[in-house]
């Protein structure tokens, strides 16, 4: 007996899908269709997969063509399938040629034409209005979301608006789909969404303009500089019926969504202390130090804040802060933070250097992520007996962003089915943190 086998995603099952499994099966006389998990397509890089894998291995049953149908979890797995099963030849379709030559070692390998005209990707994009993003503020974040928003369908980039006309220049050069505008309110009015990139302090004047010209906001952490701030923003958002979502990207790579899953699952016991650091020294960091809002806590205090938030899931009971300053900018920031039952600590840097690690310690061993833990792919599980130690490794695509672009547009698009994303419960939690820094409520020790 022949056996063929074959991989896919088999999203929204359409007759091209049908088309290659038939000639699939013509191949042999026993034809294994590997079913990609979800996991494994976020890890890809595949992030507009619309149906959940027990649908999409329906999908595939209900066509009578696979004899077997196997779930896809992992890189390398093909060549482990392939002896597992005993299989005779490897099959895909045309638009991967060459890519699957290395299975040649252990069987035949064919690549088979594909139907044209049809393609998960175009049914997904018509089943939905495209989704017109705008960006105000051009600094750093804006090139990546510009990059990363081209692997996401579903939305396109248009109206930019920056208050420096020469930032403006260089950002658009060379990106025809982008719209130069004049205004904060002409980039409102012509889109449907928008990216607040510009600076903490303008955050909340500026949300509430998009709420008001009815555009859903994904905004750079923070978001709010007070919880006032916060709730009015969210008051008026639940009222327009429109997504306000803090644009944090570490909470969407992969690795720290299992990460998080992990220390849940009690594999370290219970969590009782969280440290976290980060920091960065920029370039130009004599134009960085004029503007108070870019020191250390308004700008990494979210980021750090989000492990301890997340797993602790609960407010502290007390917060102690201590800032190094200098002409009123915060160059290092290091933060307490006592729950009823754990304790968290921070570093948090900008023009300093530190670590940039997570440990996470609990009653059976802990968790390290090393440098830089926010970008995180990679951490290890330890115990006292270090010769046991787990290391997990999850790859991404990209630098991290399409994947927090993706639930932005997925919270938009399919509200109904939610998504992993940063509750408003935990912003409030990170905005009280920071309101106590914003406010002075801080013992600031002078550079």
């Amino acid at each position: 007996m022949k056996k063929v086998i074959t991989y896919g995603t088999y999203d929204l099952l359409h007759h091209g899908h049908v088309a290659l499994l038939k000639r699939a099966k013509a191949l042999g006389d026993y034809l294994i269709v590997g079913v990609t998990a979800d996991g494994f397509d976020k890890e890809r890089g595949k992030l507009n997969v619309s149906q959940s894998l027990a649908e999409r291995i329906e999908n595939v049953r209900q066509t009578g063509i696979a004899d077997q149908i196997i779930v896809e979890e992992y890189e390398g797995q093909k060549i482990a399938d392939i002896q597992k099963y005993g299989v005779d030849i490897f099959t895909v379709g045309s638009d991967w040629v060459g890519k699957f030559d290395y299975l040649g070692e252990y069987c035949q390998v064919v690549y088979l034409p594909r139907t044209r005209g049809i393609s998960s990707t175009s049914l997904r994009t018509n089943a939905k209005p495209v989704l017109k993003v705008g960006i105000l503020g051009v600094d750093s974040v804006a090139e990546r979301f510009f990059t990363a928003g081209k692997a996401v369908s579903g939305m396109e980039l248009g109206a930019v608006y920056d208050a420096d006309p020469q930032k403006l220049n260089k950002f658009c050069r060379g990106k025809s789909v982008l719209e130069r505008k004049e205004s904060i309110q002409e980039v409102l009015e012509n889109s449907d969404a928008v990216l607040i990139n510009t600076p903490p302090n303008e955050h909340y004047e500026q949300i509430l303009a998009a709420i008001d010209a009815g555009c859903h906001v994904i905004c750079t952490p923070p978001m709010f500089l007070t919880l006032e701030q916060a709730q009015e923003c969210y008051r008026r958002a639940d009222e327009a019926e429109l997504v306000l979502f803090e644009g944090m990207k570490t909470l969407y790579f992969p690795a720290f969504e299992h990460l998080l899953l992990l220390v849940k699952s009690g594999v370290i016991g219970s969590v009782k202390d969280i440290d976290v650091s980060c920091s960065q020294v920029p370039e130009a960091m004599d134009v960085v130090s004029k503007n108070k809002y870019f020191g250390s806590l308004y700008d990494w205090g979210s980021a750090a804040l989000l492990p301890i938030i997340k797993i602790y899931e609960a407010e502290c009971e007390t917060c102690d802060l201590t800032s190094f300053c200098k002409d009123d900018f915060s160059y290092f920031t290091r933060g307490f933070l006592r729950y009823s039952n754990a304790t968290a600590s921070i570093r948090v840097g900008k023009g300093m250097k530190v670590e940039g690690e997570l440990v996470i310690t609990g009653t059976k061993g802990y968790l390290y992520v090393p440098a830089p833990w926010w970008r995180t792919e990679y951490f290890e599980v330890r115990t006292e007996d270090l010769r046991n130690v787990k290391k997990y490794y999850y790859s991404y695509e990209g630098d991290g962003f399409r994947y927090m672009i993706y639930n932005f547009v997925h919270a938009i698009n399919d509200p109904e089915r939610g998504g992993f994303q940063h509750t408003r419960q935990e912003v409030l939690r990170a905005t009280a943190v920071l309101e106590k820094f914003h406010k002075g409520e801080c013992t600031v020790i002078e550079m």
